[in-house]
């Protein structure tokens, strides 16, 4: 686990509440594809705050974390079916085909080899299971060059602001079965994989 990134969201937890507020349309969107899903194991990695853990209406969800701030406001929201723990995704501590829905909500472009996110992700899955990706996606339209220009200070803030999802070898072993774009230039989109 990755100490200053657990230690920089410990400290940026007082502030999520505003992250929340911007990205409610998008985790609407994810929420109502989730929940269209038949019952089922969840891994939510990345759980954050976890205010949002109440739109989960079908599944035994199971939210990890790095950040222990994080975690224990998390805590105020989950329901009987909802299992919190301390964890990182690019290690985790499940078996092999333990979940059959694994869900990366604006993760996957806050660590640090997201290959390997990506890689434990896929292990973790049932045959047949489910990745659901929403996060930025550099365009290729004008956006493109706001990312690049962002991209020195995007460190400090422990996020990659150029992120291609193609540029990840392990994205090849998974299926894309839905795309859903947001917003008029689709910066941030919905991918829904399949494991093949």
């Amino acid at each position: 686990m990755n100490k200053q990134t657990a230690n920089f969201y410990n400290k940026f937890s007082i502030f999520y509440p505003l992250i929340d507020l911007f990205l409610k349309p998008q985790k609407k969107r994810l929420f109502h594809e989730i929940n269209r899903q038949p019952f089922g194991k969840l891994l939510e990695i990345g759980v954050g705050n976890g205010t949002h853990l109440p739109l989960y209406k079908t599944h035994a969800v199971t939210g990890i974390d790095t950040s222990l701030k994080m975690l224990e406001i998390a805590k105020n929201h989950v329901a009987d079916s909802t299992q919190l723990l301390q964890m990182d995704g690019e290690n985790l501590l499940f078996e092999d085909e333990t979940f059959d829905y694994v869900v990366l909500s604006h993760t996957i472009a806050v660590v640090d080899n997201p290959g390997r996110l990506l890689k434990e992700a896929y292990r973790v899955l049932q045959p047949d299971g489910k990745i659901f990706i929403l996060n930025h996606f550099t365009p290729n339209n004008w956006l493109k060059y706001v990312d690049y220009s962002f991209q020195p200070f995007s460190k400090i803030l422990h996020f990659k602001s150029v992120f291609h999802i193609e540029s990840l070898n392990s994205i090849s072993k998974l299926k894309l079965l839905e795309e859903i774009r947001f917003g008029t230039f689709s910066y941030f989109k919905l991918l829904i994989y399949c494991k093949a």
